[in-house]
């Protein structure tokens, strides 16, 4: 099995670009919070980067949602950060695989569709037109979540082959999984992975507020949630990973700043004491031995005590941070976001091993070791 390496991280999100950034933000464990425009509902807020920088032609950005452009965006920053921007050659062979939920909405349309059905005298009828009148080719495919692989296989020359995985938070953990055992294998040399999620849209509030997960108070850390009823804090923003083997860095120059010793997932069927259960199940498989733990964890009451307990058990004597702390919760990005921040945690000497974790708000459990490169 040959040795898994990240030579590149792309990051933008509330905390702002890059991975010192975001450090700085785990330091200071105060993110950037927008309590007004969608009151009750706080939320982490991107801190809007210059576009121009990485997606050079207007007109690709017009045709992108926000949580393309973010995710076009970091992608960029990745390859840069990797030094294989400009090598038109590997970017050909490279594979891409990107965590991705559905597109965003057009909320002017909606609204003429649904006044406009109160009165239609045939509302099949009436909705199937404006479908086909009002929504033009383009707005339409921009709901599919494969757009934005496209886009970044467009704006960046990323032309290997590419898959998008749907799923909330586990689909962050299995897209590095996947990568990660392709890598291993033999079966491929270097992978663009990671995903995006714009929090700053009512129609996702609203169907989390359905499943009454969302928090409605002042800002309030992660782990202090579930003492006050528990929720999720959301939070804009987009990461993306180089990975590649180890021989295949080293070949072509590149500086590997951690090394994925494993990554394990699981979907266990939520009951109490199964977060539990599978948190020390999934670092069993991983032989984890952490100085450092990032987790993912929501606010969400009941897991959220259920997995810091594990973690403190799991990994005595370990620092123990939150990503939404930083960035807020991204959903698809969220696993992502956690490996950059470890990453860059290994790479500045401040943590020799880490254990990264992912409990979703609803399902699916995921770990990932990373290590010294």
């Amino acid at each position: 099995m040959r040795d898994v390496v990240i030579t590149g991280i792309g990051i933008v999100s509330a905390a702002g670009e890059g991975v010192e950034a975001h450090l700085a933000a785990l330091a200071a464990g105060s993110p950037r919070t927008d309590t007004e425009t969608f009151a009750p509902y706080p939320v982490h807020p991107v801190a809007p980067p210059d576009y121009d920088r990485q997606i050079a032609k207007k007109s690709d950005q017009r045709q992108m949602e926000t949580w393309q452009k973010l995710g076009c965006y970091a992608a960029g920053l990745a390859l840069d950060a990797a030094g294989a921007k400009e090598d038109a050659a590997l970017k050909g062979r490279m594979h891409l695989i990107v965590a991705a939920g559905g597109g965003e909405r057009d909320y002017a349309v909606d609204g003429q569709i649904l006044t406009g059905l109160r009165t239609a005298g045939n509302p099949g009828v009436f909705l199937n037109e404006r479908l086909m009148g009002d929504l033009r080719p383009t707005l339409f495919l921009a709901q599919l979540s494969n757009l934005l692989a496209g886009n970044i296989a467009i704006v960046h020359g990323v032309t290997g082959a590419s898959r998008t995985f749907m799923g909330e938070e586990s689909s962050g953990v299995d897209a590095i999984r996947i990568a990660h055992a392709r890598i291993a294998s033999g079966q491929n040399d270097i992978f663009l992975v990671g995903g995006a999620y714009n929090a700053e849209r009512p129609d996702v509030l609203l169907i989390y507020e359905m499943g009454g997960f969302l928090w409605k108070k002042a800002h309030r850390p992660v782990w202090e949630r579930p003492a006050e009823g528990g929720g999720m804090i959301l939070g804009t923003g987009a990461c993306f990973l180089v990975m590649e083997s180890r021989e295949h860095a080293e070949a072509r120059g590149a500086r590997p700043l951690a090394a994925v010793a494993g990554v394990a997932s699981d979907r266990s069927r939520r009951e109490p004491g199964s977060v539990d259960r599978a948190l020390r199940g999934l670092a069993r498989q991983l032989d984890a031995g952490p100085d450092v733990v990032i987790s993912g964890a929501t606010g969400v009451k009941g897991i959220t005590e259920e997995e810091r307990a594990a973690l403190e058990d799991i990994a005595p004597g370990a620092a123990i941070h939150a990503t939404a702390d930083v960035i807020g919760h991204t959903m698809e990005a969220q696993a992502p976001s956690a490996v950059a921040l470890a990453a860059g945690l290994i790479a500045g000497g401040r943590a020799s091993e880490a254990l990264v974790t992912s409990v979703g708000h609803w399902r699916g459990e995921g770990a990932l070791r990373i290590t010294k490169a």
